[in-house]
């Protein structure tokens, strides 16, 4: 067996990459286990086991408990979509930023948002914010005070709740639902549409570990597209 001397687990995730590439190991192929890639490679077994289940997690290998690990017949190709700060994304669009809040009050959430963010008290902080004076989005969040006491005693009048989580307010994952709704007539006064008429929504709850950290509603005003990248990894940083 010839060795090769990598360093980093990312090193050997590119080096198992290309030889998936170079077909090396072609789909359905059973590569050496982590013992073998760790003597081969030079590095702990849990070097070699971080890159592989990180491409396990982006879908190119298959991995199963006493059957080893396979190259995937299938890969699959997964979207990234980053927690984005609304002010850039406008800025990023040419044009100039406004927020507006509306409302910051501690509160108990309606049933639904309280069985995802627990018990107790939470802040539900209502804003809109603008590009060149037209409404682009209104943010419909709940905070959990549990999770993020900080929250509390944070002047929303001058940061978005948006920009304010990801700066102060760790979060290890997230669940995210896309979906088309009628506007409501809090909606559409606020993003000056009809009511009924369709919009674009983003559902999203961010959490630490096990304990929720916000849920908001993104309803945005019509005329907006969302954008991914498919194939690319992404460090994106609610």
């Amino acid at each position: 067996m010839t060795k090769h001397h990598v360093k980093g687990w990312q090193a050997i995730q590119d080096e198992v990459l290309r030889r998936i590439h170079a077909r090396e190991w072609p789909p359905g192929h059973v590569i050496p286990n982590e013992v073998d890639l760790a003597q081969e490679f030079g590095c702990a077994r849990a070097t070699v086991n971080r890159a592989l289940r990180a491409l396990a997690e982006e879908g190119l290998l298959d991995r199963r408990r006493k059957a080893g690990t396979r190259v995937a017949l299938h890969p699959v190709t997964r979207a990234t979509v980053d927690i984005s700060v609304i002010r850039q994304e406008i800025e990023e669009r040419g044009q100039h930023y406004d927020y507006r809040l509306l409302a910051c009050d501690a509160a108990s959430p309606p049933a639904p948002v309280r069985a995802t963010l627990g018990a107790g008290s939470s802040l539900h902080v209502t804003a809109l914010h603008s590009g060149d004076g037209a409404p682009y989005v209104f943010e419909d969040r709940w905070i959990s005070l549990k999770t993020t006491p900080d929250a509390r005693s944070a002047d929303f009048t001058g940061i978005s709740a948006n920009e304010w989580l990801l700066a102060h307010a760790p979060y290890t994952h997230g669940d995210i639902a896309f979906s088309a709704e009628a506007a409501s007539a809090q909606d559409a006064s606020l993003l000056n549409t009809a009511e009924g008429a369709p919009l674009f929504v983003v559902t999203r709850t961010t959490w630490d570990h096990d304990c929720a950290v916000t849920a908001v509603r993104l309803a945005y005003a019509p005329g907006y597209r969302i954008y991914t990248r498919i194939g690319a990894q992404s460090d994106s940083a609610g």
